[in-house]
């Protein structure tokens, strides 16, 4: 055990006058700390049953009953949110839940008084906590831990970390209701003798929180990836003592802005809820390698990541799903996942468990998942609806479909975690092979066409104005070195918008007088002009902008017969 005070000695022998935090606006230090943990002692010791499940906003409040249930000989569950479906499931599991949770739960409350007392310390192996996870199945399931394996984990984060964060104060960006908000803002800086403060802090009020006193902040990616500018970050120079990233890879040019702005390298820490902490690295540079965390061992088994640790529940080796490439250092690089769990917004998602929960939906026939990249990954879904019919329907039967998938996945997944973005299909997109390939179906949320602003439509004349985005699949592919409109797209483009204006024939005869004069690219405004002949069977068309004539020509047509 490392030379600092150990994860309850704080409630076996209070220290007079050092916080804890603050908690509902009232400074608490270990003796109000004490108290609390003895009120949620007294109410945990009435009630029946050992498992009993945790749910608070607030941190310090938290880990008052935390340590309340502890000592009071509870396994403690936490739910990873309040939703319905979340809460639903684990009532089959405990005995009764505690926390900010609605009356339908019968959330239990801390005795009315605490009585101070003597309280033993904690037996490190017979204290047990269950964190939720999505695992490599892709099923719900319970991730049981020990205290020991906790505090040897929090050892280990002392020892690699600890010495420069003495007398800081622990905010954060995280909830102390999954494994590493629950060891940053919570079991490591209690065991270290930090204070501790009771909400997680967002963008707007970061800054007024952190200033005045030495802080460490403890965030993930999807937080330090999109920090305003217009903050006074550089009144926190000097007194940031450390800013921690985890739950997902963050990306270097988030971790150069960090740097810049906050005056502190961050320092990411790689690890699961299964295996605990495995690694970190400082972004003094880029694109830095992982060091394992002190005690770690690890090696490569079938080009993954495989590592024996004491934050394990046996001493036996654990293979992740990461693949890794070996330094001759001991430090090794990430290489990315081996299976079909991806991370959106710092979220675990299983795609086959999103898919398998669509297949159940009686409206569905078949559906593939997947994550869109752009500036914000996104999920998405194909689907092959039970009535085909509604794969060929309008707009609005089929995006009203999309809503009903979505709202039934509400039950179960928050908005980062289900499709953003749904597309209805007769069949699923295959290849010669038969397979369904990743670009077939990323090639289905790229729009066909662009979005027209018809500014006329007669029998014989119509004018549309089309702004040309950069996902439109005609870019796709096409001149990598710049992307530009090809000729064939705008061909396609006046036929088909020709039909939305006009009822033209179904044969084609031929292309006449057709030139390409300048290029268009993404971004740039066109006017299509086109006139239709009816008696003559000509389509003329004309794509103009403010830089001028971009294409012009005519599509002659005949009757199919």
């Amino acid at each position: 055990m490392a030379d600092w005070i150990a994860l309850d000695r704080l409630l076996v022998t209070a220290q007079p006058g050092r916080d804890v935090g603050v908690c509902d606006g009232i400074a608490v230090d270990h003796i109000a700390f004490r108290l609390r943990v003895l009120a949620w002692h007294d109410a945990f010791s009435a009630a029946e049953g050992r498992d009993w499940a945790l749910y608070f906003d607030d941190t310090v409040a938290f880990a008052a009953a935390l340590f309340g249930a502890w000592h009071a000989g509870k396994r403690v569950f936490l739910a990873a949110d309040n939703l319905p479906a979340t809460l639903q499931a684990l009532q089959p599991q405990v005995s009764g839940f505690a926390g900010d949770l609605s009356a339908d739960y019968q959330p239990l409350q801390a005795a009315a008084a605490a009585e101070d007392m003597a309280l033993l310390p904690l037996d490190e192996r017979a204290c047990a906590l269950c964190v939720f996870t999505s695992g490599s199945t892709g099923q719900p399931s319970a991730i049981s831990k020990r205290l020991d394996q906790l505090a040897r984990e929090v050892d280990a984060l002392q020892a690699a970390f600890g010495a420069q964060l003495d007398g800081a104060q622990v905010h954060g960006t995280v909830s102390h209701q999954h494994i590493y908000g629950l060891l940053f803002r919570v079991l490591w800086p209690l065991a270290a003798g930090r204070a501790i403060q009771p909400r997680r802090f967002f963008h707007e009020d970061l800054v007024g929180a952190l200033a005045g006193t030495d802080t460490v902040l403890v965030a993930t990616p999807a937080h330090l990836k999109r920090l305003p500018e217009q903050l006074d970050w550089a009144s926190l120079h000097g007194r940031l003592r450390a800013v921690f990233s985890s739950g997902g890879p963050l990306p270097e040019d988030a971790a150069r802005q960090v740097r810049q702005w906050l005056g502190v390298a961050p320092t990411e820490v790689y690890g699961s809820s299964e295996t605990g902490g495995i690694a970190w690295r400082r972004w003094d540079t880029d694109a830095p390698p992982w060091q394992p965390l002190p005690g770690v061992q690890w090696r490569i088994e079938e080009d993954c990541l495989a590592v024996a640790s004491p934050h394990l529940e046996t001493s036996d080796w654990w293979r992740t799903q990461d693949r890794v490439d070996a330094l001759a250092d001991g430090r090794f690089r990430l290489l990315g996942r081996a299976d079909r769990i991806v991370k959106i917004e710092e979220r675990r998602v299983s795609l086959d468990a999103l898919e398998r929960a669509l297949r159940e939906d009686p409206e569905v026939e078949d559906v593939r998942v997947l994550v869109l990249q752009g500036q914000r990954e996104q999920l998405a879904a194909v689907v092959v609806p039970a009535d085909p019919a509604l794969a060929r329907a309008g707009d609005s039967a089929r995006r009203a479909l999309g809503q009903r998938l979505g709202a039934r996945l509400a039950q179960g997944h928050d908005a980062v975690t289900r499709p953003r973005r749904w597309r209805l299909v007769e069949s699923l997109p295959i290849n010669a092979q038969g397979k369904v390939t990743q670009a077939a179906l990323v090639a289905l949320f790229q729009p066909l066409l662009p979005v027209p602003v018809w500014a006329c439509r007669e029998d014989a004349v119509a004018t549309l104005r089309m702004t040309l985005d950069p996902a439109l699949r005609a870019f796709q592919g096409h001149f990598p070195q710049a992307a530009i409109l090809p000729g064939v797209a705008q061909l396609d483009w006046a036929v088909r918008f020709g039909r939305q204006a006009f009822a033209l024939p179904t044969g084609f005869q031929r292309m006449d007088a057709v030139k390409f004069q300048r290029v268009a690219r993404p971004g740039d405004e066109l006017t299509l002009q086109l006139e239709w002949d009816a008696e003559r069977g000509v389509l003329t068309f004309r794509y103009t902008s403010a830089h001028g004539v971009h294409a012009s020509g005519r599509v002659v047509f005949a009757d199919a017969d």
